[in-house]
């Protein structure tokens, strides 16, 4: 069973509640590092402008390149989840190697600015869906853009398009996450 995110392209408005969350509960300090991400894309000229946004973290990837690239074990994938974790303490940093960072297509992989920074990144909540809950930047939104749960279901519940504006599925690290484009 692989667990992952859904997003809901048309639901989004850009609010950052997701971020925040985020950022909230795990003492995120460091402005420079973003565990989920919001962007927002423009396209098209007056009178026909489009705006959408993509809020997005770690893939939790059914062949994450991140943890293959990684020379020390630090990334691993469980097993009976296919949930991404880091171990923090084996990390050798971003100045003796971040070939992580490197290696994954979304950008998920992120060091502070410290010079003594481990890799940090989305663990989608892996401690909340251990007590049967949603991570928090799904409790968070609210346009309820954002659901997680086995990838199976979340096809089942809502299709199965994984790309949309401002994300492109890589068919070698098979992101596990669905999506809702906006148009």
């Amino acid at each position: 069973m692989e667990f992952g995110f859904y997003f809901d392209q048309a639901r989004c408005t850009g609010c950052y509640t997701c971020n925040v969350a985020c950022r909230d509960n795990y003492d995120v300090d460091d402005c420079s590092v973003h565990w989920r991400k919001v962007s927002q894309f423009e396209w098209g000229k007056y009178p026909n402008v489009h705006l959408a946004y993509v809020s997005l973290s770690c893939s939790h990837c059914e062949n994450p390149s991140c943890a293959e690239a990684c020379p020390v074990n630090a990334i691993s994938k469980r097993e009976h989840d296919g949930i991404i974790v880091v171990d923090r303490e084996a990390c050798l940093g971003a100045e003796a190697c971040g070939q992580c960072k490197d290696a994954c297509p979304y950008g998920a992989p992120q060091f502070g600015k410290g010079e003594d920074d481990t890799m940090q990144m989305c663990t989608l909540c892996v401690e909340e869906i251990e007590k049967g809950k949603k991570p928090v930047c799904v409790d968070a939104c609210p346009m309820r853009a954002l659901d997680s749960g086995p990838l199976d279901e979340l096809k089942r519940k809502y299709g199965d398009i994984q790309t949309t504006d401002g994300f492109t599925y890589s068919p070698a690290t098979k992101p596990s996450i669905i999506v809702k484009p906006r148009y």
